[in-house]
């Protein structure tokens, strides 16, 4: 299994979408591509989700399309068979840990104290999801644990946005961010790439 850190390794900027209909998720993809992003995290909030994961993964498959809001070992048959390239969550345990590396899946848990990091580090997880990063610490916390834990590496997600993307990039423990300010569930419902191809330019150049 090609761990996550490799497989997004120069990504620094990952949409985080949520998708109603899975028909928009091919254009979606096209869109942040041209973009030039190059990787889409859809999150399991909706019944399209796994539709529009098997859609992005077959009609654009240079976007690396990741599964968001992993939470059981069903979720993690389904995105594997759907054609996801990695699987993030928002926090972690030792059931859903072992049903990714049974299916070899590279992971992005999450963490949000030095224990949870430790126990992930312990399994092989440098890069690890920071989520609520807003109300979890952000800029700060990250900052302070940097010097503890220099072998961790960090995607912040939840609070995250266009003003404050590039402190958290400029953070040396900090190897990508989650955005959803990138795709607005609005304009995505609306269809309206244009407005998401101007938002996806500008998070390209953070």
């Amino acid at each position: 299994m090609k761990p996550a850190a490799d497989l997004l390794h120069g990504i620094r900027v990952v949409p985080v979408v949520v998708i109603d209909d899975a028909d928009t998720a091919v254009p979606l993809a096209e869109t942040l591509l041209a973009s030039g992003l190059r990787a889409i995290e859809v999150t399991l909030r909706t019944p399209a989700a796994i539709d529009a994961i098997a859609a992005i993964a077959k009609e654009v498959p240079e976007v690396l399309v990741g599964a968001g809001s992993l939470r059981n070992v069903n979720q993690v048959k389904d995105v594997v068979d759907a054609g996801a390239k990695f699987g993030v969550s928002p926090g972690h345990n030792d059931t859903l840990l072992d049903a990714v590396a049974a299916a070899q899946l590279p992971f992005i848990p999450g963490a949000i104290t030095p224990s949870e990091s430790l126990g992930l580090l312990d399994r092989g997880y440098a890069l690890q999801k920071f989520f609520p990063a807003g109300v979890a610490g952000g800029i700060p916390y990250l900052r302070a644990v940097s010097g503890p834990l220099p072998e961790i590496r960090f995607m912040p997600t939840g609070g995250v946005s266009s003003e404050n993307a590039p402190d958290y990039l400029a953070l040396a423990n900090v190897s990508c961010i989650g955005g959803s300010w990138i795709v607005p569930g609005d304009a995505l419902r609306q269809r309206d790439f244009e407005a998401i191809a101007k938002l996806a330019k500008a998070a390209a150049t953070l």
